[in-house]
């Protein structure tokens, strides 16, 4: 893990499980599936699998660049050629229980102590931004947050088309704040590609959640990163 920057004046966030916590929501997505399942068993077991086969493909692509084709496409192919389903039903199935359905339950789960670093960073003048594996406007929007960050970027975007732990998006958001690296910290989740993209793209990284062990740690509530903002 690199060091934390002396001068920080840009913190990019990765959402899912970094703005919110997923155990909560997971759980209450579960509930949904459950409920599903009483009425239509079999389509609630086959949403399952869809669901499951599109996001063990997703892993399996991190850190590759499909030659012209967009990932999100790949990924939905993918995946449906595994199951025998067509490509547009995996399409539909992530939109509606990956992005749409999760919604209502973000403000819920958003983590404390968020608000106070927003604010400490707005008081000191830190540019905010956005850079997630999955599309985050509407997620910002229910999770209370929709004009607090002047860069929202998702690695399956045209000009990134990578997922983390690719650094391409990570210098992208560099690039829209107009900061360079080595004055960016990254706040995520997981070491395996947060850290490890942030790091590969020259930024420092703060990993928040579930306790870690170990060099890649760093790992830390969003408190104590308002407070270390507060010092720089």
């Amino acid at each position: 893990m690199l060091p934390l920057p002396d001068r920080i004046r840009a913190v990019v966030f990765d959402v899912d499980g970094t703005l919110y916590r997923q155990p909560p929501l997971r759980a209450c997505m579960a509930g949904e599936l459950a409920a599903a399942a009483l009425r239509s068993p079999r389509g609630a077991a086959r949403t399952a699998r869809v669901l499951a086969e599109f996001r063990r493909v997703r892993e399996e692509l991190r850190g590759i660049e499909p030659a012209g084709e967009s990932l999100e496409a790949v990924s939905f192919g993918i995946a449906g050629d595994r199951l025998g389903v067509p490509p547009a039903e995996v399409a539909r199935l992530v939109e509606e229980w990956v992005q749409r359905r999760p919604l209502k339950y973000l403000r819920a789960c958003r983590r404390p102590g968020l608000p106070r670093l927003l604010a400490t960073a707005a008081a000191r003048r830190v540019a905010l931004g956005v850079l997630s594996d999955y599309p985050a406007a509407a997620k910002l929007h229910a999770l209370a947050l929709p004009d607090v960050f002047s860069v929202v970027l998702c690695t399956t975007d045209p000009d990134i088309n990578a997922f983390k732990p690719h650094p391409r998006g990570f210098l992208r958001a560099c690039e829209r704040l107009g900061i360079p690296p080595e004055e960016v910290l990254y706040v995520g989740d997981r070491p395996e590609t947060d850290a490890a993209g942030a790091n590969a793209a020259g930024i420092s990284c703060v990993l928040v959640g579930r306790r870690r062990r170990g060099p890649e740690a760093h790992g830390r509530r969003l408190a104590s990163i308002g407070r270390h903002l507060a010092r720089c």
